[in-house]
């Protein structure tokens, strides 16, 4: 259906508006209809996630499934983005509406819209039926999907389950640390952050970051500015309550490195250690 519309250049190469209430009304339109994707963080907010859940089970032939979705969103006494995306993946598995939960899953895992996908993905993290690798394993789709949006509510709708089985997601990440995508790359980092944002704190790891070293080992000089950003982030987010410890691994990559990419992580790592001199 979204295929043949006629969607104007200018929508296609818009840069975004820099605010929610800036959203030109013809592109809301389009973004709440699930026909296009957001570019930034303002369009993403402004998504009217009723109407796009209307529209979107309409087309898809799943529209008795309509009301039971907007009941619980209505019901939500907190109505931001992340909690409609998660209450969404909840019903996409408890709802005994759904027939088969995983193929409507898989479907929305494809649609066009990336809010869409989030559904699924949150839906992923949320399926106790799946053991912590078949769940890593089917949440890397997201995690290396090509919109921001998507792969940041990969790692959300993972956080419990690496705080709840740590040493086993830190072996699995640490594979992932490897991994030629950068993408999957920065997911590991960012799923571990000690702190993080808009997520439960890893205490683990706030009292002693050291078992997440050999995730954030193979990453200290990056190429990609994505991945460098995360360890940058990661690293700091431990210098608030081991600071020694970030100093010692950045005066070691330090040494062992000298590269840009690595002088950049440094840099990052130790912004709040640096503020306190």
């Amino acid at each position: 259906m979204f295929q043949k519309m006629n969607i104007s250049e200018s929508v296609i190469s818009r840069k975004g508006a820099r605010s929610p209430k800036e959203v030109p009304a013809d592109v809301l339109s389009l973004l709440n209809s699930g026909a296009i994707e957001c570019v930034n963080l303002s369009e993403w907010l402004a998504i009217d996630q009723k109407h796009l859940l209307k529209s979107v089970f309409k087309d898809m032939g799943f529209a008795s499934l309509i009301p039971e979705f907007i009941e619980t969103m209505d019901g939500l006494k907190k109505q931001t983005a992340t909690q409609l995306i998660k209450a969404i993946g909840q019903l996409l598995l408890d709802s005994e509406q759904v027939d088969d939960s995983v193929q409507l899953r898989n479907d929305l895992a494809s649609h066009k819209s990336d809010t869409v996908r989030c559904w699924a993905a949150y839906a992923t993290g949320l399926d106790e039926d799946l053991s912590l690798e078949e769940k890593f394993d089917a949440i890397s789709h997201f995690a290396a999907d090509n919109h921001f949006g998507v792969r940041e509510i990969a790692w959300l709708a993972m956080r419990n389950d690496v705080i709840g089985a740590l040493d086993d997601a830190l072996e699995i990440l640490t594979e992932w640390s490897r991994s030629p995508d950068a993408n999957i790359r920065r997911f590991a980092s960012e799923a571990t952050r000690p702190r993080g944002v808009w997520c439960p704190h890893i205490d683990a790891l706030k009292d002693d970051p050291s078992p997440a070293l050999p995730i954030l080992e193979p990453l200290k000089s990056d190429p990609a500015k994505y991945v460098r950003d995360s360890v940058g982030n990661w690293l700091n987010d431990a210098s608030k309550t081991c600071p020694e410890w970030v100093l010692a691994v950045c005066d070691r990559w330090t040494k062992e490195s000298g590269s840009n990419e690595t002088a950049y992580i440094v840099k990052k790592a130790r912004r709040t250690i640096d503020k306190k001199k």
